[in-house]
């Protein structure tokens, strides 16, 4: 079938609005009719040649949409269902075995490569391939073809154009506390980076009874948004030198929590040196390869702990529902962070995410 989707040609190149031919779908696939994408930087990432993966490609993996056709084996899904596109994994390896599917030992290739897992092209221009399938589903487009297992049903009484950030920063955020910290009432934490992924979090620690719930970042807008969503304080982190102190003055002597969204080594830093003794830190940012932090082993010792957590360590199919549930309470405000765009206007999203000016771009597509 013939779709709309934005295609970028070469390394750091701007999205072009082309006509590309999707193929069909195989007998686990399903084809989304893409409601609404949220973009966020690893969009962006790909965009600017960050994964070695090669082009003509179209990016996209935060896509909402409906359902217009399953393959012959698909069973849970049927035309019509809303649902949102979660991230992919193989199935067989020992972290899929065991259900850690955000740990798939093949999830950066199958996110990154371009293709389906054995190498096949799902778009492609006058008999040429474009390389999609970027998270298995490329949403910067009319429609998206995926698994039938990534493409988790939502109820339909929810906005699903606001949904699609959950399958990427939403749960990523709101899981690192729910599924990887897992706070009781009253622990401290604090967030380095307010973004949509910190923003997130930050909503799940008031769910959680966070206190004090403190956001680091440099732009006030987003620190303004922190305020109005549960943030006890907030520290402007431009051109400050003891923001370490104003933690630890905030938090009585240091916090039980505290994330990092930015990958920044400095940042990180901090957000290990603002923790209690016991105290646990966690970084969802992504950083180049090769980006280094020096930590004083002996305030390690005291109990302290640096970990990664990728994708909130989720289970989508159920997360992201419980998630969607929080939103239609009112207890989740995604929409306070969204800014929609056109479809046309993809490039501006884009400058207006990368400025800080946009805390969450959501493309409307169909």
């Amino acid at each position: 079938m013939q779709i709309t989707a934005a295609v970028v040609c070469e390394r750091s190149a701007p999205f072009v609005l082309d006509t590309l031919e999707l193929c069909d779908p195989r007998p686990d696939e399903v084809v989304v009719r893409v409601v609404a994408s949220g973009m966020c930087q690893t969009d962006l990432h790909g965009r600017d040649g960050y994964f070695a993966s090669p082009y003509p490609a179209v990016y996209g993996h935060e896509g909402a949409g409906v359902v217009h056709a399953v393959g012959s084996a698909v069973r849970s899904l049927a035309a019509g269902d809303h649902v949102v596109i979660s991230f992919p994994w193989c199935g067989t390896c020992a972290n899929c075995q065991a259900h850690r599917y955000c740990y798939c030992v093949q999830g950066r290739r199958l996110k990154m490569h371009g293709t389906r897992a054995d190498g096949s092209t799902l778009l492609s221009k006058n008999g040429r391939p474009v390389y999609g399938a970027f998270f298995q589903q490329s949403s910067f487009g009319t429609y998206a073809l995926t698994q039938e297992r990534y493409a988790v049903k939502v109820r339909k009484d929810a906005p699903l154009e606001a949904l699609g950030p959950l399958a990427c920063s939403g749960q990523t955020g709101a899981g690192a506390v729910f599924n990887a910290m897992r706070p009781k009432p009253g622990d401290s934490l604090a967030i380095f980076g307010v973004g949509a992924v910190g923003l997130s979090a930050l909503m799940a620690a008031k769910i959680a009874g966070c206190n004090p719930i403190i956001a680091i970042d440099v732009h006030e807008h987003r620190l303004a948004l922190a305020r109005e969503l549960g943030a006890t304080h907030t520290i402007n982190h431009g051109g400050r030198d003891k923001v370490v102190d104003e933690v630890r003055a905030a938090a009585a002597g240091g916090v039980r929590y505290s994330l990092d969204t930015s990958a920044l080594a400095n940042v990180l830093r901090e957000a290990i040196e603002a923790l209690m003794p016991g105290g646990v830190c966690v970084l969802l940012g992504s950083a180049p390869p090769g980006t280094d932090v020096a930590i004083e082993m002996p305030f390690l010792q005291q109990g302290r702990t640096l970990r990664g957590v990728v994708q909130g360590e989720s289970l989508p199919k159920e997360f992201i529902p419980q998630l969607v549930d929080l939103i239609v309470a009112g207890k989740f405000p995604i929409q306070k962070m969204i800014k929609f765009y056109d479809f046309a206007d993809i490039n501006l999203a884009a400058r207006e995410s990368s400025s800080g000016i946009t805390i969450k771009p959501v493309l409307r597509i169909g």
